[in-house]
């Protein structure tokens, strides 16, 4: 059933980015993250591995019910015999043939092994948990990876409609410089100093067009989505302005999913520990067997000997296996385990520390690019008005390309810095989201 679920899923995602991209609709960054969750490639073999996880915790309970086997032959003989006996007498014969026909069946169950067994089961259970956070660690990766291409496409598609705009007003330029030679007024080096700026503000345009198209195919890949699937992205780069540092740092440990991945190997190493103790311990047997054993002799020397045999029955009993001395591997295994967890344990306090750090950091640079952004906006306004007044200064003749040259360098550079402020203070939030491992939902 839940195999059946999860390939309508794909089936509906792989259906809906067909659909969107047919129709060169927009895609949303939830429609991204969507087709991520259900189609990326590292997300479906972490699942995999988690069906492999699942599916040895079925049988778990399996090793405590007894082993039975049973095991039968039949063989025939055709031999040739000769006896010396003590009485001095002698017996030769060819061609003696007989028939030997075994069967059994064995019982063998452990009732008591160091409580090893109880441990095996329950670190079975930890290990398909360990296989969901595996899952959900790389989807919050993948989830973030997928935000920061979308929104990177956004600010390359914001970089081309700055272009654009410092396209027209040196396409402008051109025309009154066209207009001021052609009336005597003006001179042929700045109407060709307008055309140059403007072919080059051409050739930016068409290398931003490749940048996005190249942009888009990565996102494809990261959508597992056929390369070359056309679609448009939103114009505009959201925030989330709610974000508290101290609400970060206060859920991280039980939200993290690089945390949470660590303190499920503690947990699993604590169990393997269990397992390596066990082995100190008597291992304590139920076995029991039927067998059944039948010969038959078509011709014998020895007159003593039977021609038909026949022998079966049940028997059972308790069997004990005590460890004494196994040159000390037992302990050296203990041993092992208890510095395997040990490790665990501090690289839980170092992930920790880093994790905490980045937080600290990923908050600063938040902070900071919301500040710059609004700085950047304010700004944004008042180049565009400086650039407007020296157009119209230019082609009122009382101002020169040169002034009109260096205000469009400075709303070329605030465009820079306000597209840069929009898609770091988004960066900046997916990191701070993808560290509280609060990205997916």
């Amino acid at each position: 059933m839940k195999k059946t679920y999860k390939y309508i899923c794909l089936f509906i995602g792989v259906i809906a980015i067909h659909t969107f991209a047919n129709a060169q609709n927009k895609l949303t960054v939830e429609q991204a993250i969507t087709a991520t969750i259900e189609n990326n490639y590292d997300i479906q073999l972490l699942r995999n591995d988690s069906s492999s996880y699942a599916l040895d915790n079925a049988y778990a309970r399996a090793a405590f019910l007894p082993r039975l086997n049973a095991t039968g032959g039949v063989v025939f003989n055709n031999n040739n015999q000769k006896q010396k006996l003590a009485d001095g007498s002698k017996r030769q014969s060819k061609g003696l043939r007989s028939s030997n026909l075994t069967g059994s069946v064995q019982l063998n169950w452990t009732l008591f092994d160091g409580f090893k067994m109880f441990a095996t089961r329950d670190k079975l259970a930890q290990f398909v948990q360990l296989g969901e956070l595996n899952i959900k660690n790389q989807v919050v990766n993948s989830v973030a990876a997928v935000i920061n291409n979308y929104y990177n496409i956004v600010r390359q598609k914001q970089q081309l409609k700055a272009i654009e705009e410092q396209m027209s007003i040196n396409e402008e330029r051109v025309k009154v410089a066209e207009k001021k030679l052609s009336v005597g007024l003006g001179a042929k080096p700045e109407l060709l100093q307008g055309k140059v700026d403007l072919n080059a503000q051409k050739a930016a345009r068409l290398q931003q067009l490749t940048l996005i198209d190249q942009l888009k195919e990565q996102l494809n890949q990261l959508m597992n989505v056929e390369p070359n699937t056309r679609y448009d992205v939103t114009d505009t780069i959201t925030f989330a302005t709610d974000i508290i540092l101290g609400d970060v740092l206060g859920t991280v440990e039980t939200s993290n999913p690089q945390l949470l991945l660590t303190k499920k190997n503690i947990d699993i190493g604590k169990l393997t520990l269990k397992e390596r103790k066990a082995d100190r311990y008597p291992v304590v047997t139920f076995n029991s067997a039927y067998s059944y054993s039948k010969t038959d002799n078509k011709t014998v020397i020895n007159p003593f000997s039977s021609l038909y045999n026949r022998t079966n029955g049940f028997n059972y009993g308790i069997g004990i296996n005590i460890p004494i001395l196994n040159g000390f591997n037992t302990k050296r295994q203990i041993q092992q385990a208890q510095l395997d967890l040990d490790w665990l344990n501090i690289s839980y306090q170092n992930q920790k520390s880093k994790i905490n750090l980045g937080i600290i950091n990923a908050f600063k640079d938040y902070e900071l690019q919301k500040k710059m952004l609004a700085l950047e906006e304010e700004n944004i306004l008042l180049a565009k008005e400086n650039v407007y007044i020296a157009l119209e200064r230019l082609k009122l003749g009382i101002s020169t390309y040169l002034e009109l040259r260096e205000t469009q360098k400075s709303l070329e550079l605030a465009y820079d810095r306000l597209i840069a402020a929009r898609y770091n203070t988004k960066l900046a939030e997916t990191e701070l989201l993808r560290l509280k491992g609060d990205l997916v939902k």
